[in-house]
């Protein structure tokens, strides 16, 4: 009998350009994928104009064609001006608003998961304080934890490479915000392609991100932009020590060079995934 693997797939959205949100989860499912990640300003310049009917229908239509919606990233790409760590308090709490709205849109439409990248909404800038930019995140992220909880959702921060942001760079930098923070709806998210821009090996970051307990959500991705398969990063070590260590939650495609086109990108990636997972557990 040939051994389960709860390692599960899933796509970013907003690769399918201009795709209705159900053609993508048909596809997807076509694909085989598990999930659909959503960047929710595909859908909207805010969640807070889509409607309690329209949420309905979303979650109907990925439950229709067997795919989970995993839940939300790239949450503050719009509406514009808002940031984590800015030293305007008003900023700032207009952000803690529309990120506990974000909470409540990804519970809705039956997603688990928020996936906290957004660089330009984080990024220290000249002349700030260093530590203030770190208490002031501590202090937004623990405002919305409290509306997490209570739609039993996880927040997660992503740490990224530092050619897009200079906060939260490396496993441990996002380790140690989690421990400060101390909610158990605040998780983390590891980043292949970042990481790998920036390590030389991301085998160590990974299996300390593993160890720490608070992983929570993988992308899968290259560090030239495009998904697993179509650049240098080899997958088989990475999926090897996701299997050893028990990972048991989603492995999620996200790119940001599109090309050629969304279905060679998407099918690709898969087909490369699973591949690599079907060897993998054909040996084990």
């Amino acid at each position: 009998m040939r051994k389960k693997i709860p390692i599960k797939f899933s796509i970013c959205n907003e690769l399918f350009e201009g795709w209705p949100i159900e053609k993508v989860f048909e596809y997807a499912s076509q694909l085989g994928y598990d999930g659909v990640e959503i960047a929710p300003y595909t859908l909207a310049d805010s969640v807070t104009e889509i409607s309690p009917k329209r949420r309905t229908a979303i979650r109907s239509a990925a439950e229709e064609n067997g795919v989970e919606i995993v839940g939300l990233h790239w949450l503050l790409m719009k509406p514009e001006g808002l940031y984590i760590n800015h030293p305007d308090e008003i900023i700032r709490i207009q952000t803690q608003e529309y990120m506990e709205a974000l909470i409540h849109f990804c519970a809705d439409i039956g997603g688990k998961v928020l996936v906290h990248g957004s660089p330009h909404q984080r990024t220290v800038q000249e002349g700030w304080d260093l530590q203030g930019a770190w208490d002031s995140a501590k202090e937004t992220f623990k405002v919305c934890l409290k509306t997490a909880r209570k739609r039993n959702v996880f927040y997660c921060i992503e740490p990224l490479a530092y050619t897009r942001t200079n906060f939260i760079n490396t496993v441990g930098e996002a380790v140690q915000l989690v421990k400060e923070t101390r909610h158990p709806n605040f998780k983390m998210v590891f980043d292949c392609g970042s990481t790998s821009v920036q390590e030389r090996s991301i085998s160590i970051p990974l299996l300390r991100a593993l160890e720490s307990g608070y992983l929570r959500h993988i992308h899968a991705n290259d560090a030239n932009g495009k998904g697993p398969g179509f650049g240098e990063l080899d997958f088989v070590p990475i999926l090897k020590m996701l299997m050893k260590n028990g990972y048991k939650g989603y492995l999620s495609v996200e790119v940001f060079d599109f090309s050629p086109d969304p279905r060679t990108v998407a099918s690709r990636s898969i087909g490369y995934l699973k591949g690599i997972l079907d060897t993998l557990t054909e040996t084990s």
